[in-house]
């Protein structure tokens, strides 16, 4: 059996996620139509004192590239919104697979959307009258009428019940208006769609196994329920039984005491990992919704590196800041940064740089830093660079303009 060793595993997983160092060619909107494809699952978050999360994650691997295209495919129904890891865009390709959820209610929220939507039902058919008859529609199309305030967790009776369609599949996301959902009719995004073709919840719990594995590159198996929120126990049943059919392939790691799994289309990178040849990152800034780092104990235990997003921390608790973004380098994560683009100003400031305890800061360190940090800046079209503070002495001088 094939051993390899914990850099290269890191390695594995930064090339199947699409990290590691390419070509500068300038990407195209296919490329990024792709790259969800190789990820599954591109997680939405609303954040935006930088460009928003999912738009960050494709930046993290595509280098500049025109964030309208996410929004274009979307439109194009290339791509559609559901509940995967968490709320996420997804390759249409995969929509039977959720498809099967929706006819299930296999949700979260599965009984407060049921026990709500039966208590207004009236208001459910009047809406998707309205949308029939007047095509897609906003929450905020909708004013509230009962004097009260919308907030995160108070929300008027027309936002609940767009929602509750959406989850139950009645209704999609057709696009998104200034980042706020546009609900449309089901049968107008996926056309001639019937629920006989919806696979079994077996065929759908072994295709996001499957899916994991290729998309993590080599993974414990305690690593792979999170990718698309399995239960664990579902999760372990599959992984067994893929094994017995040689769908999923073992290797052995160097330090781990359980087989390492990766996906039967990546023996050949296994076995040229296991003779050295390790793909190497690109220098990239991730969001804290990139999948490399969303699953922070497998982040901890592979990359040696403790994270936690901050901003929901009052600020007086925060120790590195309200939403840093961890720094890829060499195929380690060396440290985090807590940034904010002030657009109209055209500056990118970065509050404060901490690196990892043993980080060597040699000019090749600097130069990539100074690349990356100002390669980012301009994407945001917020060219001029400040970075106010840093761990090492006179390095935040040299990182800025």
């Amino acid at each position: 059996m094939t051993t390899l060793s914990q850099e290269a595993v890191c390695g594995l997983m930064i090339a199947a996620q699409g990290l590691q160092q390419c070509p500068p060619t300038p990407a195209t909107k296919a490329d990024l139509r792709q790259i969800i494809r190789q990820m599954h699952v591109l997680q939405i978050d609303t954040i935006h004192v930088v460009a928003r999360s999912p738009y960050l994650v494709l930046w993290s691997r595509l280098g500049d590239y025109d964030p309208r295209w996410l929004d274009e495919l979307l439109a194009e129904s290339a791509l559609f919104e559901y509940w995967s890891h968490a709320a996420c865009f997804l390759p249409i390709e995969d929509y039977p697979l959720y498809r099967r959820f929706m006819l299930n209610r296999m949700t979260w929220q599965e009984k407060r959307w049921q026990v709500w939507m039966k208590e207004h039902q009236e208001l459910i058919d009047n809406l998707l009258r309205h949308i029939r008859e007047n095509g897609p529609v906003r929450s905020a199309d909708f004013e509230r009428t009962d004097g009260e305030k919308t907030g995160w967790w108070n929300w008027k009776d027309e936002k609940t019940a767009l929602e509750g369609l959406w989850m139950r599949g009645d209704l999609m996301v057709t696009k998104r208006h200034h980042f706020q959902r546009v609900y449309d009719l089901r049968e107008r995004i996926v056309p001639g769609w019937e629920d006989t073709r919806t696979p079994s919840v077996e065929m759908v719990h072994e295709t996001f196994v499957r899916n994991t594995v290729q998309a993590l590159g080599v993974t414990k198996a305690a690593w792979i329920a999170d990718y698309f929120r399995m239960a664990k126990k579902d999760a372990q049943q599959v992984i067994e039984k893929l094994a017995k059919r040689d769908q999923l392939q073992r290797v052995e790691v160097e330090g781990w005491d359980v087989p390492g799994y990766f996906h039967p289309d990546q023996a050949d990178a296994v076995a040229a990992a296991a003779e050295g040849e390790i793909p190497v990152s690109r220098t990239a800034l991730l969001s804290p919704f990139d999948p490399i780092v969303w699953d922070r104990a497998r982040a901890q235990e592979l990359f040696d590196f403790r994270y936690q997003i901050e901003c929901y921390t009052p600020a007086h608790k925060r120790i590195y800041g309200y939403f840093t973004l961890p720094i890829l380098y060499r195929n380690r994560l060396i440290g985090r940064l807590d940034p904010k683009a002030h657009r109209k100003d055209g500056i990118f400031e970065v509050k404060a740089l901490h690196l990892e305890p043993g980080v060597i800061v040699d000019d090749d360190l600097v130069a990539e830093l100074k690349r990356t940090l100002h390669a980012c800046a301009a994407w945001h079209q917020t060219p001029q660079v400040v970075v106010r503070q840093a761990t090492e002495a006179g390095l935040a001088e040299r990182l800025s303009d």
